[in-house]
């Protein structure tokens, strides 16, 4: 062996009994270790009965009406809500840990939802790690739409069905041939760098459009989330199934009708606000330019009927604030919380018992942060102008009301 072989030998040595060293080194003092994991969970998460979930179920035993401030809904309301997503979101346990049960999972995600909270700041409150909630979070939510979807917001399919919310529409809000008022909302959310501007919307923000229609009684009969907030003029509308729906005549509205003590066949119709365009089926108020004063009748008559879905919207962001915030999730998780908040909506309208007066839930502090611009078009048929003057003149004759004129 020459010399050069001896060296090289010797430094193979040396490197070899360095990296046993640290080995045993590593070993003996793992935590010395940068990336060293000294606990499998934080000793700190593991003492849940410190955290709000003792507070949700223990404490609140003792006091209802907390429970519900909390968590934005009854305890009984809560226990039928559990039975029917436990099925979508059930783990079972494994030798090396216990699942989150589906209890847990639901109480911090409906606290998620009622405050906007991070999940950093849900971790330091339930005591359960920020990775996992990360995780099921979105699978509550797309539980709860799959198991309230089908029961509790859906279209009407059949003239009968439209005909009890026109019925409603005319005893509530004495606007006859309605079959929803319709209106939509900015969700404002942070989008990745990678995202560009597609969401990038007028108010410099990203966001997703939720457009929804209501019945008379404050429920959503259509929802449509995900139309990014770049679109403008008439996309967010004429991009949603509705559009099509509408114009196909695929929603199997009633027969025309008269209108009360009127005598010409008149269309069932959707109320809207100026952000969309007149039709045969939507309903929209005059240009408050030069209007006349059974013009501006006609408007707070409509407006009346319209303010349905204006007060829908403050009654979710009430209860749901997390529509306050800037959703720091990207596109399909905000349309799953979304869809899944609406859904909820619906079924506490019908099942909570202790569900306030909208009046009482709805407040200017609390709404979306905007709403749509003015929605581009065709111009009016002649069709859809002598509808609304049609309506026009019913508001002002047959179906006048006593206050109308301290209004206009």
């Amino acid at each position: 062996m020459n010399r050069k072989t001896k060296l090289r030998h010797n430094n193979s040595a040396k490197v070899k009994a360095a990296v046993v060293a640290m080995m045993v080194a590593a070993t003996v003092l793992d935590t010395d270790l940068p990336h060293a994991r000294r606990w499998w969970t934080r000793p700190w998460l593991q003492r849940k009965d410190k955290g709000n979930l003792n507070l949700v179920n223990q404490e609140f035993q003792e006091d209802p009406e907390q429970f519900k401030q909390f968590l934005r809904i009854d305890e009984p309301t809560f226990n039928k809500l559990l039975e029917l997503v436990t099925p979508y979101i059930q783990k079972k346990d494994t030798y090396f840990r216990e699942a989150v049960s589906s209890r847990d999972k639901l109480i911090i995600t409906l606290r998620f939802l009622a405050t906007g909270e991070s999940y950093r700041s849900l971790m330091y409150s339930f005591r359960q790690a920020e990775s996992t909630i990360s995780l099921f979070v979105p699978e509550v939510c797309r539980a709860i739409y799959h198991s309230l979807s089908e029961e509790y917001l859906k279209v009407p399919n059949t003239a009968a069905e439209w005909l009890n919310i026109a019925k409603d529409f005319q005893n509530i809000w004495n606007l006859p041939n309605v079959l929803g008022a319709m209106d939509g909302k900015h969700v404002v959310f942070k989008a990745k760098r990678s995202e560009g501007s597609s969401f990038y919307n007028y108010k410099g923000q990203h966001s997703i459009v939720l457009l929804g229609v209501v019945d008379a009684n404050y429920q959503f009969i259509y929802v449509d989330i995900g139309t990014n907030g770049r679109v403008s003029d008439g996309g967010v509308f004429w991009n949603s199934s509705l559009a099509s729906a509408l114009f196909h005549d695929q929603l199997n509205f009633p027969e025309d009708k008269c209108l009360p003590g009127r005598n010409k066949p008149m269309p069932y119709v959707i109320v809207a606000d100026a952000a969309f365009p007149l039709s045969e089926r939507i309903l929209k108020p005059y240009p408050f330019r030069n209007m006349t004063k059974e013009e501006r009748i006609f408007n707070y008559r409509l407006s009346r009927a319209r303010r349905v879905v204006e007060n829908v919207f403050g009654i979710l962001v009430n209860r749901f604030r997390i529509f306050l915030t800037t959703i720091n999730l990207d596109p399909q998780k905000v349309q799953e919380i979304t869809l899944a908040c609406c859904a909820l909506h619906n079924f506490l309208r019908r099942e909570c018992k202790t569900f306030v007066h909208p009046d009482e839930e709805t407040s200017e502090d609390f709404t979306f942060l905007y709403g749509l611009t003015r929605q581009g078009g065709n111009r009016p048929t002649n069709t859809a102008l002598e509808v609304r003057k049609e309506f026009t003149n019913y508001v002002n004759n047959e179906g006048a009301v006593p206050w109308q004129d301290d209004i206009a």
